[in-house]
Formats: C-alpha cells, structure tokens, sequence
C-alpha cells in the first residue's frame, strides 16, 4: 500500500473525537467571553446569528461524516476567529489594529484576514467529504469547493448587505467593514477564493507526493 493511502487511512479514522469536546468547550467558553465583553452587543448579536445554524449544521455533518482532525481543527480556527471579529466588530479588532500599525497598513484588515481564512481553513473539510464520503472524482474534490466558497461567498455578502439596510440604514459602511473601500466585499470575496486556491493546491502537491493530509 503506497505510504499517502496507508497514512491518510490511518489519519482519516482518527476522528478528531477526542478534540471535539476540547474545541467545544473552549469554543463555549470563548463565545461567552466575547458576548460578555463586546464593545456592541447589538453588533455581537447579528453577526452571531448565523453561528448557531452553522454549528447545527456541523453536527449533523458530523454524524454523516466523522471529520480528520485537520478538518475538525481548521473548522474550530474559523469559528474563532469569527467569534473574536464580533467581539469590538469587524473593523474595530485590536488584532487588526496591532497588524496595522506593525506593518503599516492604511486600515484594519482582520475582516480581510477571516475571510481569506474562510476559504483556506473550510475548502479542506469540504474536499474531504467529496473525496472520503461522496466519492467524487479527483479533480471535482478540488472544484467544488472553489465553487462553493465563492458562492457562500456572495451569500454572505448579500445577507450583510441586507441586515445593514434594514437594522443600520444610516451606518451600513459602518457595519459592513468597508472602511471607505468601494470594493471591499469583491475584494472579500477574492481573498476568500485564494485562501481556498492555496490549501487545496497545498493539499493536490501533499497526495501527489504521498504526504498525509
């Protein structure tokens, strides 16, 4: 058995179990903190409304498919780093602020940072599923979850738009982050397609050359 089937075999039925009641109480823990620290709750509030049907949605995924522990890890990165970009908003982060003055940047760019990270840390989990669980072909395990990712992509950029239209009519470039860039949810969008390019073109070069991922 060549040495990347025999690992990933071996990797694959490792679950994650053991880390999921980890991540789950830290993930508990952390979004309590940050609800009970927020600089704007009503803020914290919508953009934690998509995190409960999310997490649903993860466990019933779970069940039809147990999740590498690279998945399992690369899911609970994101939530985080979701969970602490509603903590002061978006455009608010310290973190942000920190990169920013550190590199001498014109603006926060920690929204930036989470949506490249929506591509990068989820196109894993989902070209796993197609490969390990739906069987697909080779090469549509890559496209998919390209397709997808620029599709939530827009999704979520739409349904942003919305919620700022209807609770913020006066402060929608507020709330969505565009910190005066007319092009900030394309540019969120390209970010996210390239974060979900480089792991799985990371992940093709790992399988071409037998590596465990």
């Amino acid at each position: 058995m060549p040495l990347y089937a025999e690992s990933r075999k071996s990797f694959v039925s490792y679950s994650g179990s053991p880390f999921i009641l980890l991540y789950g109480v830290l993930f508990v823990i952390f979004w309590l903190y940050t609800g009970f620290t927020t600089s704007n709750f009503v803020n914290w509030l919508l953009e934690n409304t998509l995190t409960l049907p999310f997490l649903i949605l993860l466990y019933f995924l779970y069940r039809w498919h147990r999740f590498s522990t690279w998945s399992v890890t690369f899911i609970f990165i994101f939530l985080m780093l979701h969970v602490y970009g509603s903590q002061h908003t978006y455009s608010e982060n310290p973190f942000g602020f920190w990169l920013k003055d550190l590199l001498h940047l014109q603006r926060n760019h920690f929204d930036r940072l989470v949506h490249f990270g929506f591509g990068f840390l989820l196109a894993y989990p989902m070209h796993e599923i197609g490969r390990d669980k739906i069987k697909m072909p080779a090469w549509l395990t890559y496209l998919i979850p390209i397709v997808l990712t620029l599709a939530l992509g827009a999704l979520y950029e739409i349904v942003e738009w919305i919620v700022a239209d209807i609770f913020f009519p006066t402060q929608g470039p507020a709330f969505l982050g565009m910190q005066g860039d007319l092009w900030d949810a394309q540019k969120d969008m390209a970010l996210a397609v390239g974060g979900a390019l480089l792991i799985l073109l990371f992940t093709f070069f790992l399988r071409r050359n037998e590596r465990p991922i």
